[in-house]
């Protein structure tokens, strides 16, 4: 049976480097960072006192969205909605005139709206639980974001969430991808969103003692694959896109920017929070979109790594890369990590990620890593340090890994007709 193909149409994106998809790309060509010290609360008492935090977010709706039901919504769902805005008018689609049955939403997040159950229970423990805002469950629930993004355009295809910690929207295009392929729907509208950029979010990580330390350098802090990495940067942000299936994208002169060919998954059944160090699930994610997508290890030109800046996550990352590709991740696969410019967004990085594989395809430059000033002994790959590259890729990867011992990968193509 042939599989239906399956296209990015449209993307959207808020995050620590911009609010939109063209001023996220030209940060990540600059160069710059998006980690500084956080503003949004105190955080003289934290380890950590630095992030990717999403400035000047105020409580403003979009043309679109009714003001009444846009303070309804967790940070985390108005990141969400801003970017499926984003992307549905670069999609070009008018679902006026589309049958909104065959039209769906799947957006992760790991966590959901953290934000708003942190503001009710202080108001709880403030002021008594008759308070409690009426909001607080519809604002907090994962899956606010697909509900929201849905009613917004009246869509009633296939609607779900997933919880997959920093994999959710990386699960969330594969799920995408597969009701496509199946026929359950022609356009989906997916990725993820994440607002954990709180006083307990921060405060949680920190007691886990993953985050960066060198607060006094934060454009500096996130430095994936390098010798001197001490964690990574709590990040808040969104990354939507448009998926649909190739021959109805044609038919409406659709611009594409890229091909998505293939999708695995894989549990490491390993450790609630601590990555394999032999990377045995990563291995087996990154191998089953290979063979999803029915290509050859040296078909990909770059993968857009999961890079968090972690002692032991960029060494298992890196070990299974080699595992993959042999001889192939040494002579002629380019790696990197957006992360090193916008930060770790959680669940929503997957989303974030697969817009910079798209438009490395699009734009024939690979994002760079930067502050790879010395790698670490086992990190000897080529990881574009420091500055972006030019370089015409056809094929990108691009994983995310997540708590729990979730691996999702997946794999874009450049469209030649």
């Amino acid at each position: 049976m042939t599989r239906r193909r399956v296209v990015i149409t449209g993307v959207g994106t808020v995050n620590p480097l911009a609010t939109d998809v063209g001023g996220f790309w030209d940060a990540l060509l600059s160069g710059r960072s998006g980690i500084r010290s956080i503003t949004k609360f105190d955080t003289a008492e934290f380890a950590s006192r630095i992030g990717g935090e999403v400035v000047g977010w105020g409580d403003r709706a979009p043309a679109g969205v009714d003001d009444r039901e846009w303070r309804r919504m967790d940070r985390f769902c108005q990141f969400a909605v801003a970017s499926a805005l984003e992307a549905v008018a670069d999609s070009g689609i008018d679902f006026e005139t589309e049958d909104r049955q065959r039209c769906g939403v799947i957006v992760g997040s790991g966590i959901g709206g953290l934000q708003e159950l942190e503001e009710q229970h202080n108001r709880m423990l403030d002021k008594g639980p008759k308070r409690v805002s009426p909001f607080t469950v519809p604002k907090l629930m994962a899956n606010a974001a697909s509900g929201n993004i849905s009613i917004l355009w009246g869509l009633m295809g296939p609607n779900h969430a997933v919880v997959t910690a920093c994999a959710s929207a990386a699960n969330a295009v594969g799920d995408a991808l597969r009701v496509i392929q199946r026929e359950e729907a022609d356009v989906v509208i997916t990725g993820g969103s994440e607002a954990a950029l709180t006083p307990i979010g921060l405060a949680s990580f920190c007691a886990l003692k993953g985050l960066s330390t060198r607060n006094d350098d934060p454009e500096h802090a996130s430095r994936p694959f390098d010798k001197g990495r001490d964690g990574f940067l709590l990040s808040e942000g969104a990354g939507i896109v448009v998926v649909e299936e190739l021959e109805r994208a044609r038919k409406r002169g659709a611009k594409i920017y890229c091909e998505l060919i293939g999708f695995g998954a894989s549990g490491d059944g390993y450790h609630i929070t601590a990555p394999d160090p032999e990377a045995h699930g990563a291995v087996l994610a990154m191998r089953r979109a290979l063979a999803d997508a029915k290509i050859a290890p040296e078909d990909v030109g770059y993968i857009n790594t999961h890079g968090t800046s972690t002692e032991l996550g960029d060494l298992a990352e890196t070990r299974a890369i080699k595992r993959v590709f042999g001889d192939w991740a040494r002579n002629g696969l380019a790696v990197s990590s957006t992360k090193s410019s916008t930060g770790h967004l959680l669940g929503a990085s997957g989303g974030v990620e697969l817009i910079a594989s798209a438009f490395a395809i699009a734009q024939g430059v690979i994002p760079a890593t930067l502050n790879l000033e010395e790698p670490d002994d086992e990190c000897d790959l080529d990881y574009v340090p420091k500055t972006p590259r030019e370089a015409k890729v056809d094929i990108v990867l691009s994983n995310s890994f997540g708590f729990g011992g979730h691996n999702a990968c997946l794999l874009v193509k450049r469209f030649e007709g």
